[in-house]
């Protein structure tokens, strides 16, 4: 590790920051790697059952691919798609089995965006924006968005955000349904380090399972994926024994009284 990644751990809670401020965190060949090799170990890490991802500063989440070095770098553009999630964050992040939290403290813009829409959930501080601006450069998106996008917000929002590269702010995002809260900049992490520790208390195995069940369903048709669930869990519940269920039912009893 160079410090392009910081890493800080709590309690099951790996928190990840790209650390390159003065750039806007922009995502150098570097970092990316880095970035992938984060994801990666925190993944491998029995310790680690949630990680919470952002930027370092008060600008930016990540501006996108480093634009100087685009510039500058034959085959840079290139290196952004590798086949492999050896130096490739978002393929990293596709296969990580725990639950990433986006705690995003400003823009993410473009392959920024990219990596904001790889996080499970997403918070996002007041000041943060978003934007598209991939048709602007001149190249197109290699990282999902063109599809994640449009299964987030709506196909004509998709289009309207993709073909102007217009920014949007935080407070659209959240009544667009692309980040599920928005809270002042000093709130951020500490919202996203209560939602990762209400994760970290489920049990380590069933909150990968659940992830899995989910995205993977979400990538199939209606009737494909009620199949899956239903195959899924009449396999994976009949492992679980009644007194696991009886010892955890007075915890969920508590947390509806005190919630």
């Amino acid at each position: 590790m160079t410090g392009l990644v910081l890493r800080e751990d709590d309690n099951g809670i790996t928190t990840l920051t790209m650390n390159r401020p003065d750039a806007m965190n922009a995502l150098s060949i570097a970092l990316r790697a880095e970035l992938a090799a984060a994801i990666r170990a925190a993944d491998a890490d029995p310790s680690v059952k949630v990680i919470i991802l952002t930027g370092a500063g008060t600008r930016a989440f990540t501006a996108g691919l480093d634009l100087k070095e685009l510039g500058g770098t034959p085959g840079a553009l290139g290196a952004a798609n590798p086949k492999s999630a050896e130096n490739d964050p978002v393929l990293s992040m596709e296969a990580c089995r725990k639950p990433i939290i986006g705690a995003v403290n400003g823009v993410a813009i473009t392959g920024g965006f990219e990596v904001a829409l790889a996080c499970d959930v997403l918070i996002a501080a007041a000041n943060a924006r978003f934007a598209d601006t991939h048709a602007r450069v001149g190249i197109l998106p290699g990282w999902g968005l063109s599809q994640k996008l449009s299964r987030a917000v709506g196909v004509m929002r998709a289009k309207e955000l993709s073909l102007t590269g217009n920014f949007l702010d935080a407070e659209t995002a959240a009544a667009w349904g692309l980040v599920n809260r928005v809270v002042p900049a000093d709130e951020l992490l500490p919202t996203a380090r209560k939602l990762a520790a209400d994760m970290a208390s489920i049990p380590a195995d069933t909150l990968a399972d659940y992830k899995k069940l989910i995205d993977d369903g979400f990538a199939l048709a209606g009737g494909e994926a009620r199949a899956l669930e239903g195959d899924t869990t009449s396999k994976r519940n009949a492992a679980v024994k009644p007194e696991e269920i009886e010892a955890r039912r007075a915890g969920i009893q508590s947390r509806g009284r005190t919630q």
